[in-house]
């Protein structure tokens, strides 16, 4: 943190690191345990196995990207995009009343679970705002904005 850099600037920086750590984590999980993951799959999705592998990628790619700033913006918008994706595997959880391992088995945690995902979108999406305020990420939002003029 430099001495002209908001208080605040820097905890959102840290917090840009929680969630990609959070993030890069989860989706290594999805490859090194995908079993919980192909189990809360909604049965009307195709290929439970390889959707909890491209999504564990994604998740992974999402995490990174956020942390290299000339892509940051545009991984915080594909983890937004991710994070709509997969909710379906979370309402299927919840209403069907799944049980995973280590999970607590308790429906009404079930439900207190899936606005958290409205969380999950709302810290992704602050690394959407104000990019040239963010270090590195202003070279991405100069260049948009180069191109949508020409």
């Amino acid at each position: 943190m430099t001495l002209t850099q908001p208080r605040s600037l820097h905890r959102k920086e840290i917090l840009r690191v929680v969630l990609a750590i959070s993030i890069i984590t989860v989706g290594i999980i999805h490859f090194a345990k995908p079993a919980p993951f192909v189990k809360i799959m909604p049965p009307q999705l195709p290929y439970p196995l390889e959707l909890v592998y491209i999504s564990g990628f994604f998740e992974i790619l999402g995490g990174v990207g956020l942390l290299i700033p000339l892509v940051s913006v545009a991984a915080a918008w594909g983890l937004i995009a991710l994070f709509i994706a997969v909710f379906p595997a979370n309402i299927n959880m919840t209403i069907n009343n799944i049980e995973l391992e280590g999970i607590p088995h308790n429906p009404a945690l079930y439900w207190a679970r899936l606005p958290l995902q409205a969380v999950l979108i709302a810290w992704a999406w602050w690394y959407t705002r104000n990019a040239t305020a963010q270090p590195g990420a202003s070279a991405v939002a100069a260049t948009l904005k180069a191109l949508v003029k020409h």
